[in-house]
Formats: structure tokens, sequence, C-alpha cells
């Protein structure tokens, strides 16, 4: 009898982060090359929760509390490297964002500024963000 080898989706986690009357997008040094929310993976033993604000402090060198989770996006090509799942917060912050870990540069930015490239899905992520901040509701936006 072979022994199957199973595929699973990874665990990730992305954060928006307000500030200044915008949001924490960082530069990344990795590929895929680009701008992106702050996030990473979820290491063994750790919540979301615990994992966002980590990847958030490391990232942003920001301490931030965690508002709402936002929503779960899994399309199965939405990390050009590997399938992933990613649970997105919003979170709120005070202070100066410095890039930090992987991020070679960050911004605070409003809908009307973003940067580009945006990588991964962040774009519709952000997209979504935006409309949501604006009075849509969620199950408008996740059909």
């Amino acid at each position: 009898m072979t022994e199957k080898k199973y595929r699973n989706p990874l665990v990730t986690v992305d954060i928006i982060i307000e500030i200044n009357k915008g949001i924490v997008l960082i530069e990344r040094v990795n590929p895929p090359q680009g701008w992106a929310l702050p996030g990473g993976f979820v290491d063994y033993g750790e919540s979301l929760e615990t994992a966002a604000v980590r990847e958030a402090k490391e990232e942003t060198s920001l301490d931030v509390a965690l508002e709402e989770q936002f929503h779960t996006y899994s399309a199965p090509d939405r990390d050009p490297r590997q399938h992933t799942v990613s649970t997105v917060f919003i979170a709120r912050a005070s202070g100066i964002p410095k890039a930090e870990d992987d991020a070679k540069n960050l911004g605070i930015f409003t809908e009307d500024s973003l940067p580009s490239p945006l990588v991964f899905d962040h774009g519709k992520i952000i997209s979504d963000y935006f409309r949501y901040r604006k009075g849509e509701r969620k199950r408008n936006i996740f059909k």
C-alpha cells in the first residue's frame, strides 16, 4: 500500500493597520517584490490573533490593537509561491512605523494614493476594505 501525501494550504495572516487616516503598506524585500499589507505565516502553536500582532510588530515596529477580523481569503492562486489561506484583520496603531524584517520600505497610504505594484491579492483585499469603510455591508462585498 502506498502512503498518501497530503498537500494542505498554509495558514497566513494579513493586517490592515489604520494610522493617520491611512493604512500601512510595506515594500517587500523578498519575491514577489512589490507592495503588500504587513503579514506572514502563522507559526505552529500560535493563534491567528497572536500571529497578526507579531507580524505587524516584526514588519512595521508598531504595536497594534486588533479591531476586528475582516475576512478570510483562500483563492488557490492568491500567492504565486504556494496555496495559502489568509485571515485579514483590521487593526489600529499609533506611533511612527519603521520598515523592519522583510520590509525594505513602508508608507501610509489612502485609497487615492496606493503604490504599485500591489502583490498577492492585496489589491482586492484593499479594495474590499475601502468599500467596507464606506459603509458597504460585508455580505454584499463577499458574495
